[in-house]
């Protein structure tokens, strides 16, 4: 039995051969196979490295040609456009052009910058050789126009122009005579902000394409912000709108936050800021960092805005440091337009004030406290900009919406405890004046005393001062969120062109008064926010925590000061086109015999009906500068309830 295993094992059987064969051709096949992958990963390596090689070589070209398909079919559509319908098209057209044209203009600057100054050079040597001639002579041009400005303006649309003129100036002495360091004010600043404030002021208000881009922008921004209701109807319901301040009003400021993140991820909020703050460091003469942080108040908030030098912050003079909490007062972060213009209040008033004061804030803080120190920022230095921490779009409009909450629950509960601080201060004042049989007094006629020659001074009709002057005292003491709550409650009677006066009392303002509120009231300058400001400067440099302190209250009225010369600025420029036209229609519509029941003509009756005066008999004031001839007329065209027609006196 032994022997034939033993036999067995030394002749294995047909089987055990076959595998033992098929072993070894498995294991040549798979030594075959990674010879081969070995050979074809080789290749593929040094293909992949010339590839490399190629791609670094020629990645510039790779990238103008993917940027110039981009911008090729961009084109194409925006050619495409205007062929179909250029005036549908004329938004994007502008866009366009103004971006080729600031790209182009980047390009060459970095490029050859050094040349063009060599090419200009031979006028700037000729310009400071001649300059203490050319000074007067420029001076004395802007002088006579101005004097010769207001002689035809006013003779063609009234004197309350004249009044708003007054007040800048009176603005100006008191700043002058209150100033930190009266002998040393630089008044370059000062006359520039203050000119490029008018310069803003006349393209939008009185120029028909300024006053209709500033309307079509406005509508835009409120037409984009009312995407909002998508998120807020979907996450709080349909009948989300009967809570109108917490989920109609508080969800515009997270969506705007999260766009705002998205803007800085991208880069194009810092573009934008640099443009705006170079432009006025070199008409302004401010230094870079003022300029930069002037220019970012615009679109962010005061406490936001100094992060974009916070590096430099600590080396300022004091006078920068004014300067950075004066336009943080002086002006409203873009993020709460969207709130305001909720309430009712004109979208294109609102821009047109935020990019007002940006130059109004430094004119001012310059004269209040000026310049002592050298500063020490640089230009290149101010103008370098961190593009956020974010590594995606989407990361970025969530860290906008997170950073939001804490905008949204302080202005909520701010809201919740100044309305009710507001009750309990009107009561007390009540129960006191009581005992001396004046249970009216209030803390809105306390205000209305103390603010009405501020209000007065900036050309609101006099029986409207006392009004504006109650919002001012909102803004001052509370917050600008109560004061537009107010003015909008004030806007909404208006246009209801209900009675004027309810037992004595005056319901409502013209829209005159009401456009010059809504630039005084364009600012953060607030008691309740003037902790907020010297906490956050204080967080960004430590060691200038006296300096700053020592700056904030003086920033605080400055600020302020800066929203009533903005104030001043729009009432010498508030008759607008609009305004001008009705003067034409009524003219040429009733002295001619032509169709009355126009579109134009109804319009320009109902704004010369809601804005008029009656007492009684014969005592009729019409609004607007309006003859009493066509307050007649548009009376008996309309025929409306509030106004007895045959009150209105004829003609002298």
């Amino acid at each position: 039995m032994h022997e034939e295993e033993a036999l067995n094992d030394n002749h294995p059987g047909p089987d055990r051969f076959e595998l033992d064969q098929t072993r070894r051709d498995r294991k040549h096949r798979n030594a075959t196979y990674a010879k081969r992958r070995r050979i074809v990963l080789k290749y593929l390596e040094r293909k992949h490295g010339r590839f490399q090689d190629f791609s670094q070589k020629h990645k510039t070209s790779f990238r103008y040609i993917f940027w110039g398909i981009l911008l090729a079919g961009y084109l194409a559509v925006v050619i495409a456009a205007c062929a179909l319908n250029f005036h549908r098209a004329l938004p994007l057209f502008v866009i366009t052009v103004a971006a080729i044209f600031f790209v182009v203009w980047d390009h060459c600057m970095a490029k050859y910058e050094h040349r063009i100054k060599e090419l200009l050079s031979p006028g700037r040597r000729f310009l400071d050789s001649h300059w203490f001639c050319l000074k007067w002579v420029i001076w004395s041009s802007l002088i006579l126009g101005v004097v010769f400005w207001l002689i035809f303006d006013t003779a063609k649309l009234g004197q309350r122009q004249l009044v708003s003129f007054g007040g800048l100036l009176v603005y100006v002495i008191l700043l002058f005579l209150f100033s930190k360091h009266p002998t040393k004010v630089h008044w370059r600043p000062v006359f520039w902000g203050i000119g490029l404030q008018f310069l803003l002021g006349l393209l939008i208000l009185r120029t028909g394409p300024g006053l209709r881009a500033s309307q079509w922008l406005g509508k835009q921004v409120h037409t984009f912000l009312e995407h909002t209701d998508a998120g807020a109807s979907f996450v709080f319901g349909e009948n989300y709108t009967d809570h109108y301040l917490a989920f109609k009003f508080l969800p515009m400021l997270v969506f705007f936050s999260a766009v705002t993140s998205m803007l800085y991820y991208l880069g194009l909020m810092q573009w934008i800021i640099r443009k705006i703050g170079w432009l006025m460091l070199v008409t302004m003469g401010s230094s870079p960092v003022e300029s930069v942080v002037a220019a970012g108040n615009i679109f962010v908030g005061y406490t936001e805005s100094p992060l974009l030098v916070q590096p430099y912050i600590q080396h300022a003079t004091r006078s920068e440091l004014h300067a950075i909490m004066t336009a943080g007062f002086a002006t409203i972060a873009g993020n709460v337009l969207g709130p305001y213009i909720s309430f009712g209040i004109s979208p294109a008033h609102l821009l047109t004030a935020s990019v007002m004061s940006a130059p109004a804030s430094l004119a001012v803080a310059k004269l209040f406290w000026p310049e002592t120190e050298t500063p020490k920022t640089t230009l290149k230095d101010a103008m370098k900009m961190e593009m956020g921490d974010s590594r995606n779009l989407l990361e970025a409009a969530s860290y906008g919406t997170s950073s939001s909450i804490s905008l949204v629950a302080n202005i909520a509960v701010n809201m919740i405890a100044f309305l009710a601080l507001l009750s309990f201060v009107n009561a007390a004042l009540s129960w006191f004046g009581n005992m001396f049989d004046y249970p009216q007094l209030s803390f809105e006629l306390i205000c209305s005393y103390i603010f009405m020659p501020f209000s007065f001074m900036m050309g609101v009709d006099w029986q409207d001062s006392f009004m504006v002057a109650k919002l001012i005292g909102y803004k001052t003491f509370f917050t600008e969120f109560v004061a537009y709550e107010r003015l909008s409650k004030l806007v909404d009677l208006r246009k209801e062109a209900g009675p004027k006066f309810v037992d004595g009392v005056q319901q409502y303002m013209s829209i005159r008064s009401e456009t010059i509120a809504t630039y005084a009231l364009c600012g953060f300058g607030s008691v309740s926010s003037l902790g907020l400001a010297i906490s956050t400067l204080t967080s960004m440099a430590p060691s200038r925590k006296r300096d700053i302190a020592a700056g904030a209250v003086r920033a605080l009225i400055a600020g302020n000061i800066a929203c009533f010369m903005t104030a001043c600025i729009t009432g010498i420029l508030s008759s607008t086109p609009v305004d001008i036209t009705c003067h034409h229609i009524f003219e040429n519509t009733f002295a001619s015999g032509l169709s009355q029941n126009t579109t134009d003509v109804v319009s320009c009756c109902q704004s010369l009906l809601s804005s008029t005066v009656a007492v009684g008999p014969g005592e009729v004031i019409p609004g607007g500068y309006h003859s009493l001839s066509s307050l007649k007329n548009c009376c008996e065209l309309l025929k409306p309830s509030t106004l007895n027609c045959t009150w209105i006196p004829d003609e002298l």
